[in-house]
C-alpha cells in the first residue's frame, strides 16, 4: 500500500539533498528526505574514532559552501561556525622547508620570495589572473549551465545571458580560459615557475580527488576550480574548520528542513523510483512500503541513480548508456587518527600558533605524483603516498578530551579496484604505509597513536555511498563539467523521467560542501511544480 502523498521526496540525506529539501520545504512543498544511514549527512559527517573523539570522517574541509545557502537557510543561527584556514594551505618538505599559502595576496608573495623571488614575482601575477578568470564562472555556481540544445526564442535567451556574464572579457582572457580549462597542470607549472618547492605548492592544491596525474591535459582546471568563492563572506578560494566536524553543517541544514516544515527519516534505505507513465511518481523502501510523490530528487549519484534505483526499461537508452559512461574510480581515502599529543612537524617554527599548526600537506614533486598515480593506476597501493594531514583538535578543542588531539589524513592516489587481494585484506597495509610517510615528517607520531580507522575507497561506496569510491559523484574534467554534467544534454537537474531531478555533486557544478547543486536543483523543481499547478 502506498502511504501518505507528499509533494517531494529527496532520496540521500547528503548536504546536498538536506539544501535542496530545505529549500523546497520553504517554498511551501511538503517535503520528505529519507537517508538510509541512522545519521544524515552523506559525506559530510562528524563520526566517533574513539570514545569521547569525533572526526570529520570524510569530507573534512569547508571552502566552497555558498554564501546564499548559508545566509537563506540561516546555518549560522543554527550553530554552524567556520574559522578560515590561516594559512589556507601550508606544505612540510623532506628538508624541513614549511611553506605557507596564506589567504592574503601580499602575504603570500612576501613569504614565497624567501624560496624564490622569481616565482613569487610570477606568482603575484598569476594568481591575480586566476582570479579574474574565476570571476567570470563564478556566477555559474548557481545558474544552472548554458543549454547549448535551446532553440528559437530560448536560444538567444541563452545566448543573451552567457553575453551578460562576459562581456568585459577581453581575448587574451579568453585564450587564458581555454588553456586553463583544458591544458595539463604539470606542463603549467613547469612554463611558468623554477622552484620545485613552488610548483609542489601548486600541486598540493590541484588534482585532488581527479583520476589523473598532473601532467594529464584538463588537470589545470583544479587552478580555477578552488579559486570560487565560498564561506558566509564569499571570499575567493575560502577553506575553513567547522567547529564540531562537518557534520556541523549537516546538522545545522536539517535543522532548516525541519523548522520549514520538512520531515527526515533515517536508517530508511531506498530500493527502488517509482515510475508510472514516464514519470516518478514517489519510492519504494526496502520495507516495501510505497510512498507517493508529486516530484523526486535525488542525492544519490547518477549511476547509483540510474542503474540502482530504477529499472532498465525505465530509463531511455542513450541516456542510460551516457550515465554508464561517466568516469568514476575515485583514487583517494582517509585515514583518521587520535592521538596521544600534538603531531611535531619537522620545520614548524616555533612561533606557529595552533591554526597554523593545524595544516601540513605532505605534497610529492611532480614526476612522483605522476609515478604515484601509474602503480595506483594497475590496482597496487603505492608506497610513496600523497598526504593531507589536518590536527582539526588544534582550532577545535569540542572534538576531543583534552590532551587527546584529532588527525584526519586525505590519502591521494590509492586504486578503487585492486589488482590483488581485497580492501579488507589491504586495509592494514595502507594504515601503515600513511603512517610511515608521516613519521618522515613528524616522528613522533607513530608513538602517540590511540585509535586509528582506515577509510579505504571501498569504504566510500559501502558506507556513504560514493559509486567506486569517488568523492566528487564522477571525476572533475571537462568532458564531465558544466553543459557536458552529468551527460550531454541533460544538465539542467531534470532527467529523462518526467519529475525526477538530480540534486547531488554528480550534476552541475560539481563535488565539494557547497550546496550548490542542491539548490540548482530545488529552485528547478519548484518552478515545474509551480508551472504545473
Amino acid at each position: 500500500m502506498r502511504e501518505d502523498r507528499y509533494d517531494a521526496i529527496v532520496v540521500g540525506g547528503g548536504h546536498n539533498g538536506l539544501t535542496a529539501a530545505a529549500y523546497l520545504a520553504r517554498g511551501g512543498l511538503r517535503t520528505l528526505v529519507l537517508e538510509r544511514r541512522e545519521i544524515v549527512g552523506g559525506a559530510c559527517v562528524t563520526e566517533e574514532i574513539a570514545p569521547g573523539v569525533r572526526a570529520s570522517t570524510a569530507s573534512y574541509i569547508a571552502s566552497m559552501l555558498r554564501p546564499e545557502v548559508i545566509r537563506d537557510l540561516e546555518l549560522g543561527r543554527r550553530g554552524l561556525k567556520m574559522v578560515a584556514c590561516e594559512p589556507a594551505l601550508q606544505s612540510v618538505f623532506e628538508d624541513e622547508t614549511v611553506i605557507p599559502w596564506w589567504t592574503d595576496h601580499d602575504r603570500t608573495v612576501k613569504e614565497w620570495s624567501r624560496t624564490s623571488a622569481a616565482d613569487a614575482a610570477t606568482f603575484d601575477r598569476v594568481d591575480r589572473r586566476l582570479r579574474q578568470l574565476a570571476s567570470y564562472l563564478q556566477p555559474f555556481f548557481l545558474e544552472e549551465p548554458p543549454n547549448v540544445n535551446a532553440r528559437g526564442w530560448e536560444r538567444i535567451r541563452e545566448g543573451a545571458r552567457l553575453a551578460r556574464r562576459f562581456w568585459r572579457i577581453t581575448g587574451d582572457e579568453i585564450a587564458d580560459l581555454a588553456s586553463f580549462l583544458t591544458g595539463s597542470l604539470g606542463e603549467f607549472l613547469d612554463r611558468h615557475f623554477e622552484s620545485e618547492h613552488i610548483k609542489r605548492m601548486y600541486l598540493a592544491n590541484n588534482v585532488y580527488g581527479m583520476h589523473s596525474p598532473p601532467y594529464r591535459p584538463g588537470t589545470s582546471i583544479g587552478l580555477l576550480f578552488h579559486l570560487l568563492s565560498g564561506g558566509e563572506a564569499e571570499v575567493q578560494g575560502f577553506y575553513g574548520h567547522v567547529i564540531g566536524g562537518m557534520g556541523s553543517i549537516s546538522s545545522a541544514m536539517a535543522d532548516a528542513v525541519r523548522e520549514h516544515g520538512g520531515e527526515i527519516r533515517t536508517g530508511t534505505p531506498v530500493a527502488r523510483i517509482l515510475v508510472e507513465q514516464g514519470g516518478a511518481r514517489g519510492v519504494a523502501l526496502e520495507d516495501g512500503t510505497e510512498l507517493g510523490a508529486r516530484v523526486v530528487l535525488s542525492n544519490a549519484d547518477p549511476k547509483r541513480t540510474f542503474l540502482g534505483l530504477l529499472d532498465k526499461g525505465e530509463v531511455p537508452e542513450e541516456y542510460r548508456l551516457s550515465i554508464e559512461g561517466i568516469k568514476m574510480a575515485g583514487p583517494c581515502a582517509k585515514v583518521n587518527m587520535a592521538l596521544g599529543e600534538e603531531p611535531r612537524f619537522r620545520g614548524m617554527p616555533e612561533d606557529a600558533d595552533p591554526n597554523r599548526r593545524s595544516l601540513a600537506t605532505l605534497v610529492p614533486t611532480l614526476e612522483r605524483a605522476e609515478r604515484m598515480y601509474d602503480v595506483a593506476k594497475w590496482g597496487e597501493i603505492p608506497e610513496d603516498l600523497w598526504i593531507d594531514c589536518v590536527v582539526a583538535s588544534n582550532v577545535d578543542p569540542t572534538l576531543a578530551p583534552a590532551g587527546t588531539h584529532v588527525m584526519t589524513c586525505f590519502v591521494q592516489y590509492v586504486p578503487y579496484e585492486l589488482a590483488q587481494g581485497t580492501w579488507e585484506d589491504k586495509r592494514e597495509l595502507l594504515g601503515e604505509r600513511v603512517v610511515k610517510k608521516i613519521a618522515e615528517y613528524a616522528p613522533n607520531v607513530p608513538g602517540a597513536i590511540e585509535a586509528m580507522s582506515v577509510v579505504t575507497p571501498l569504504d566510500l561506496e559501502r558506507t556513504y555511498g560514493l559509486t567506486e569510491g569517488n568523492i566528487f559523484h564522477g571525476d572533475l574534467n571537462i568532458e564531465q563539467l558544466f553543459f557536458m554534467r552529468p551527460v550531454p544534454g541533460w544538465a539542467g537537474f531534470r532527467t529523462p523521467v518526467e519529475g525526477l531531478y538530480l540534486c547531488g555533486a554528480g550534476v552541475h557544478p560539481g563535488g565539494g560542501v557547497t550546496g550548490a547543486p542542491g539548490y540548482g536543483a530545488a529552485h528547478r523543481a519548484l518552478r515545474d511544480v509551480r508551472k504545473r499547478r
